[in-house]
């Protein structure tokens, strides 16, 4: 870009002018106008970061400049978040101190640039990856200022929009990352448009070829879509001029992103997507009463000229979604028989849909339901951090149960709504109410009808929970538990009650550590869980405390030969302590540290032939060769390789960023097994065509074959061992080509 090569006056009237369009932005905003402070933010963030340069080349001081930009336009917030913004970087990357910050613009921003800075550094825990604990810092500073977050979430988006300049491993982990939690957490907050371009980014550098292909599709069928709507719209646009309704009316497109998830998921070409668009009707209603009203007068005549959708009505402003959201959404006929959606939402409603949060405190009368619903949130999110003790993969994934549900509300028997993820039990509604009432339960009313714990509820349902002080907590009530903070509270009851047999079995294993004389590390510690069969430390010393194991059983004459030998072999890892490990033989070469480091900037190329394999394919999905995948460097030092999508791989790259190792195929030699799914209409013979095919005209080797028919239609699961994916999709190409067949696909 042009700037890379500016004089020092070019460069500083860029950076003056890039100032300027935010302070131009915020005048423009409804928040009282508080320029003073702003410019003295800028002069001190300047001053900072002198002298400093982007990966890019460009002066340092233009993100912080373009990230208070976002945070002022594109999520609404004021003058405070605005000097937060410019001053994020200061106290990581400079001499300053958070008093320094103090001292020059009041507490309210120091404590805010605090936030901010917590989330980028500090000392991580042993059980916690570097961004799963800073993801759990972020959670942390919600409780104190929301705003921390949403500062946190223009810094991100910044990032992301220039995420060109990063290595290539990089790109993986910051878009994986985003993809598993910045986007999700974007969308719980109720920031739609900065969720979607998150979502399109990492979309963007995961899988640049599909995102090509995607848009350049996307362009070619714009005249028809256009077409379309306009067809679909006018008679709408008329019966809503004769009502005199002040509207406006958009023509709002699926993300590319989304595009990509629905064919992936439903194995679909695009010109099957049929949902690639939906008319938005935004009305403008001063009268706030009057909005519920003026929604059902749209509905109303709309539905009198297309036939809705009898299961796609959603009501979100009877009952708001826990994001804020509100808008009435049906579906549509259109004129060429497909469905098309449309929403319908006040000046207000959308203004919250894209702003989320921020945007409550142009309308702000006292705590709205929205900021209500939100606390709610935010307080289950300080449940889930009061556990000390989870993996960063479990606590991520805890998280993501609330961060990605969808929801449903059921109601207490005095009519209080409670919202929680899909698929709640009974035992949820327990939860949720208080942990007390968690661990007595023993039952409840649905809609007045008796149900067990593990009930599965609905939207709309009465429950009444019933308990009974002589019930106590099982570990196997996790299994009927969908929301986060239930599990939190069930884990942190069991914990109480397990405590004392897992202080005697913590007892029991450091005798016998000591005892052995054994050291113990990560590797050891791994392989006795995997052997146990137990999750945890904590799982393995309940078990020793209370019986249900025994390390001694495993090494006493009863045991069998092999148990003990691998048990032996196990403790023996940890022998001796630190200093045997130098002490290696020829007959115990270290294979480890033989292994050449692999540097994570570059690209790795993945070779597997005769003479050279220098990587393994991940279990969990399996790619082939053509696949997009990743590399990540496992507990061994081997470059293990996932696919992109896989969702093992999403977790790696949120949780374990510095292990990550972007790939290329070179070299590939050998035959790799692939699934195809195969449906169609039944007939004699077609089965004989199908084998005839494959192995006789295709000279594929086939490995597996599952074929069903009901009625008139079969479906086949076909294993089959090919070089790469132009070979799987050759196969499928001719697959199709068989007289019957409707589809033909790879599973995943």
């Amino acid at each position: 870009m042009e700037q890379y090569n500016l004089t020092p006056e070019q460069e500083e009237q860029l950076v003056d002018r890039e100032f300027r369009d935010l302070l131009d932005g915020y005048l423009r905003s409804n928040h009282r106008k508080k320029v003073e402070i702003i410019e003295r933010a800028f002069s001190f963030a300047k001053e900072a970061h002198k002298g400093v340069r982007r990966r890019s080349g460009e002066p340092y001081i233009l993100h912080p400049i373009a990230v208070a930009k976002i945070a002022s336009r594109e999520i609404g917030l004021g003058s405070t978040s605005i000097c937060a913004a410019l001053l994020h970087d200061v106290v990581e990357d400079t001499e300053y101190t958070v008093e320094d910050i103090e001292q020059h613009f009041g507490k309210k921003i120091a404590m805010i640039v605090e936030g901010l800075t917590k989330i980028s550094g500090g000392i991580f825990g042993d059980k916690a990856s570097a961004q799963a604990e800073n993801f759990r810092k972020l959670l942390l500073t919600m409780s104190e200022d929301i705003r921390v977050v949403l500062i946190k979430m223009a810094d991100r988006l910044h990032n992301m929009r220039t995420l060109g300049s990063m290595a290539p491993n990089k790109q993986y982990k910051i878009a994986g990352e985003t993809l598993y939690i910045y986007a999700p957490l974007a969308h719980r907050l109720g920031l739609f448009e900065i969720k979607t371009e998150l979502e399109d980014l990492s979309f963007k550098y995961e899988h640049p070829k599909e995102y090509a292909r995607i848009e350049q599709l996307i362009k070619n069928t714009s005249e028809d879509r256009d077409a379309l709507y306009t067809e679909f719209a006018a008679p709408i646009h008329a019966r809503l001029n004769e009502m005199g309704i002040q509207y406006e009316a958009r023509n709002r497109l699926k993300s590319i992103y989304s595009i990509w998830r629905k064919m992936e998921t439903k194995h679909i070409p695009f010109e099957e997507v049929y949902d690639l668009f939906a008319m938005r009707i935004i009305f403008d209603c001063p009268d706030l009463s009057k909005e519920k009203e003026t929604c059902y007068k749209i509905y109303a005549a709309i539905t009198d000229l297309y036939r809705p959708h009898p299961e796609r009505t959603r009501d979100w402003i009877t009952n708001p979604k826990a994001n804020g959201y509100q808008a009435l959404h049906v579906t549509l006929m259109g004129p060429d028989g497909h469905w098309i959606e449309v929403q319908i939402r006040s000046r207000r409603m959308d203004e919250i849909a894209e702003k989320g949060f921020a945007a409550h405190w142009k309308y702000k009368q006292g705590e709205s339901d929205e900021e209500s619903e939100l606390s709610e949130w935010l307080s289950t999110i300080k449940d889930i951090l009061e556990d000390p003790t989870p993996s960063a993969i479990d606590f991520l994934d805890t998280l993501k149960l609330n961060l990605f549900s969808s929801e449903i509300a059921v109601f207490t028997p005095k009519g209080e709504i409670i919202t929680l993820p899909a698929n709640s039990s009974v035992l949820d509604v327990a939860f949720s109410l208080h942990s007390e009432i968690g661990t007595h339960c023993i039952a409840a009313k649905v809609n007045h009808k008796l149900v067990p714990l593990s009930h599965r509820l609905q939207s709309g349902d009465q429950v009444e929970i019933l308990t009974s002080q002589s019930q106590t907590p099982k570990p196997e009530w996790e299994n009927f538990l969908s929301s986060a903070k239930a599990k939190t509270r069930l884990r942190k009851e069991l914990r109480r009650i397990q405590q004392p047999l897992m202080e005697k079995g913590k007892q029991i294993f450091d005798k016998f550590l000591a005892d052995k004389n054994i050291t113990l590390n990560n590797n050891v510690l791994t392989k006795i869980l995997g052997t146990y069969k137990v999750a945890n430390r904590e799982e393995l010393f309940y078990k020793l405390g209370s019986g249900e194991i025994s390390i001694d059983d495993y090494l006493n004459e009863s045991t069998s030969s092999r148990a003990r030998s691998l048990i032996s072999k196990i403790f023996s890892l940890g022998l001796g302590g630190g200093k045997k490990k130098k002490e290696k033989t020829e007959a115990q070469p270290d294979t480890k540290a033989a292994r050449p480091k692999i540097n994570t900037k570059e690209k790795y190329v993945l070779k597997y032939n005769d003479r050279e394999r220098n990587f393994v394919f991940a279990d969990c999905c399996r790619p082939i060769p053509g696949d997009e995948v990743m590399g990540f460097i496992n507990d061994n030092g081997e470059v293990e390789v996932h696919e992109l999508t896989c969702p093992r791989a999403q977790v790696l790259k949120a949780s374990y960023g510095p292990r990550i190792v972007a790939t290329s195929w070179d070299h590939v030699a050998g035959s790799f097994h692939a699934v195809i799914n195969i449906e169609g209409i039944d007939r004699h013979g077609i089965l004989q065509e199908l084998t005839g095919l494959i192995s006789t005209q295709l000279n594929i080797n086939i490995r597996s074959l599952n074929i069903e028919a009901h009625d008139e239609v079969f479906t086949c699961r076909l294993g089959v061992l090919v070089r790469d994916t132009d070979t799987v999709t050759l196969l499928c190409k001719n697959i199709l080509k068989i007289d019957g067949v409707k589809s033909a696909v790879r599973a995943r």
